[in-house]
């Protein structure tokens, strides 16, 4: 399988109703929200301003995950901005270095636009993932979701 191409929704916004429809069904469905509401705060990240931005791997016409970089994540750390979040790789393409990627993209590129901190809160079952990318754990069992709570610096 060729390596994917990351590209930024920006200029991919052939994927946006995807992208959309990922971040709804593996997060927010489940919570009764509606996927207009999630499209609607996706389309925030179509913009100009460096962010909010979403990332899209993809193989020509074939979606294969995205990332988003958002300014908050968990309502119960507010001080902690920006973040990498609601990282997905459909389950055919996983174990490929996809989410990897996704998620180097998004750091090199917030870092690039002048963040000198980035966070993000994981699952235990996916914290080895990120704890093995050089992300730093600074909380654990934060929220109802007990989630980890990572930061990750330039030079880490």
């Amino acid at each position: 399988m060729p390596d994917p191409n990351i590209s930024d929704l920006r200029q991919k916004p052939e994927f946006f109703d995807v992208v959309a429809d990922r971040v709804w069904q593996e997060w927010w469905k489940n919570k009764g929200y509606p996927i207009e509401k999630i499209a609607d705060r996706l389309r925030e990240h179509l913009g100009s301003k460096p962010i909010p931005f979403a990332l899209v791997a993809h193989d020509k016409t074939e979606y294969m995950g995205s990332a988003l970089v958002i300014f908050s994540d968990l309502e119960e750390r507010p001080q902690y901005s920006p973040w990498v979040a609601a990282v997905w790789v459909d389950p055919e393409y996983r174990k490929l270095g996809i989410g990897a990627a996704l998620v180097d993209n998004a750091v090199n590129s917030a870092f690039a636009f002048g963040c000198n901190r980035l966070y993000l809160c994981a699952s235990r079952e996916r914290r080895n993932f990120y704890l093995d990318r050089g992300w730093l754990q600074i909380e654990e069992d934060v929220g109802e979701s007990l989630l980890t709570v990572m930061k990750k610096e330039p030079r880490q």
